[in-house]
């Protein structure tokens, strides 16, 4: 028998074209363990070396189809370990290894398939992905642990000069892409706590869904319908009513047997999924909790998918933090009524900063009611982070700020490229919020580039805010390919009064001098001067202006978006 030719490890080229076929009764089959199988301790490594461990699983087929494999390569003898059914099986072949390998004084260096999913050992895994280092540490069984978790991942990636942000050409800050996703359960699947009381998970969905903040002030610059963690209203309007009769199927403690673990998966299982149906690019993901489908769905696991890389540590932990003491409440306190119904405003509204922080503040005051209290400023590196501020201006006693603000993208449709088919996302609109203090409506009026903005109040005497959507630059493959680029954009305060612009300012998407940068900044106080560099404190429209007529969408009342006809 002769190996594969290649240059990959030794197991990867195993000749098993050339071993003698078996039947289906002969075949030698790995089955895993049911994670709700009682388990005993492990033995202890001198046990396992001394031939210690035997494992209690059915008993192994005649017919071998698996095999160790040892390579030397760069002074290093590789051990490539084969699929194995049970971990003790697995921990007395690496300590039988590694006791020949001190015999002979050999360096060994494992590889190949990891031990099975076993609740009594811990793994982190360090997986290379598209642009990002993905890693998969360990269950914490204590916020303690979970503390020196967090902090060590963090900080060991900083001596490998590595980090959990990056800087855009432009200079923006932003996370790296890859998911800060939470995963919570127990320590073993029967000790879930979603599990043993279902209506935690009900009571999860319902605050969610009534919190738009939770949603979008924690995640990426990718959102809406097609991100990787879409809400359960998105683009699926029908969802809401199925999701409440869903939910009527699991009633709190006190009020009714709780539904098994197996029609929990199936009464939720088709409603958290995106507008494709895969089950895992959802906001709140049950893959893990219990899928009668096979024991790798069976773990007891709930996972909050919403989350980005923050950029340091402790805003990582005060995201946790929030997840335990809502846990928390909602054991002690299930969450009951209905679904909100937002329609548009989920991408009209809550895609502005301001009403995200308030309606995040209205959670902390939550928490605060049920004796978790929670202080604002702890998650106010997160808010300027995820809504960064581009600049601002006083004139005529109006003050003026210009706010990063989300928008989501759209997915194009098919199109031929590179030999097959691909999907682009049109990234090009982006959106800004202006909020203005001293604003008094009957003088005042914010237009840009000459459109008047449908300014709304906060609620706070004299303070308004409003939405601009613009197209930033031109794609190769984009929605309304006809659309011009509305960069750059003037914004004026207006004196109805007396018909002139008290003053305004202008943000470029680029450098306003036509510079091109080659390179991507290379910390953080050169990604800071190319952002102040795209906004200038002058530039207001000079002379006389005729006031303009405003114009509010039906669909989104507080947004403007420059891509739509002047209307006459």
């Amino acid at each position: 028998m002769f190996l594969v030719p290649g240059d990959s490890p030794v197991g990867f080229r195993l000749p098993l074209g050339d071993l003698p076929k078996l039947s289906d009764e002969d075949y030698p089959r790995i089955e895993e363990r049911d994670p709700f199988e009682p388990r005993e301790p492990l033995p202890a490594y001198e046990a396992l070396r001394q031939g210690g461990a035997k494992s209690k699983g059915r008993p192994s087929s005649p017919y071998v189809r698996t095999a160790i494999t040892f390579e030397p390569r760069d002074g290093v003898l590789y051990v490539f370990m084969p699929p194995m059914e049970t971990v003790e099986d697995y921990l007395a072949l690496v300590a039988e290894v590694e006791a020949l390998g001190a015999a002979a004084g050999q360096v060994l260096r494992f590889e190949g398939y990891g031990p099975p999913a076993d609740p009594r050992i811990s793994t982190i895994k360090v997986t290379p992905d598209p642009g990002v280092i993905e890693v998969n540490v360990h269950p914490a069984a204590s916020w303690r642990q979970a503390v020196e978790i967090t902090a060590g991942v963090y900080e060991d990636a900083r001596q490998t000069r590595l980090g959990a942000d990056k800087f855009m050409i432009d200079g923006r800050h932003t996370g790296t892409g890859g998911g800060n996703h939470v995963v919570v359960g127990g320590a073993t699947a029967p000790d879930s706590p979603f599990l043993r009381r279902p209506d935690l998970l009900k009571s999860l969905l319902l605050y969610w869904q009534r919190h738009p903040s939770l949603s979008y002030l924690f995640s990426g610059l990718f959102v809406g319908p097609t991100s990787q963690a879409p809400r359960v209203d998105e683009a699926r309007h029908d969802a809401l009513y199925e999701l409440e009769i869903a939910m009527a199927a699991v009633p709190a403690p006190d009020q009714g047997e709780a539904p098994a673990p197996w029609l929990v998966d199936r009464l939720f299982r088709n409603l958290l999924a995106d507008v494709g149906g895969n089950t895992h690019r959802t906001e709140i993901c049950i893959d893990k909790l219990y899928s009668p489908d096979g024991p790798a769905g069976r773990l007891g696991l709930l996972e909050f998918r919403g989350f980005e890389m923050p950029p340091e540590a402790r805003m990582s932990l005060a995201q946790q933090l929030l997840i335990r003491a809502l846990i928390a409440w909602f054991w002690r306190a299930p969450q009951e009524g209905s679904l909100v119904r937002w329609g548009t405003a989920l991408h009209d509204r809550f895609m502005l900063p301001h009403f995200v922080w308030a309606d995040f503040l209205d959670v902390l005051g939550d928490l605060r009611g049920a004796g978790y209290d929670f202080d604002p400023i702890w998650f106010e590196a997160q808010r300027e982070f995820r809504f960064p501020a581009h600049g601002r201006i006083e004139h005529g006693g109006v003050q003026l700020e210009i706010r990063h603000a989300l928008e989501p993208w759209h997915v194009m449709a098919e199109e031929n490229a590179g030999g097959g088919s691909v999907r682009f996302v049109d990234a090009s609109v982006e959106r800004l919020q202006v909020l203005a203090d001293g604003f008094v409506p009957e003088r005042h009026l914010i237009t840009c580039n000459g459109r008047p903005l449908p300014m709304t109040s906060t609620g706070v005497s004299g303070q308004a805010v409003a939405g601009v959507r613009y197209k930033a630059w031109k794609p190769f493959s984009g929605l309304h390919p006809t659309a011009k680029v509305d960069a750059p954009l003037t914004f004026d305060i207006l004196d109805r009064w007396n018909g002139r612009s008290l003053g305004g300012c202008v943000y470029h998407v680029a450098h306003p001098g036509g510079r091109s940068y080659d390179t991507f900044p290379v910390n953080a106080y050169e990604a800071q001067a190319r952002r102040l560099a795209r906004f200038q404190e002058h530039g207001h429209t000079p002379g006389a202006i005729v006031t303009p007529t405003e114009h509010r969408s039906a669909e989104f009342p507080l947004t403007l978006d420059l891509r739509t006809p002047i209307a006459r």
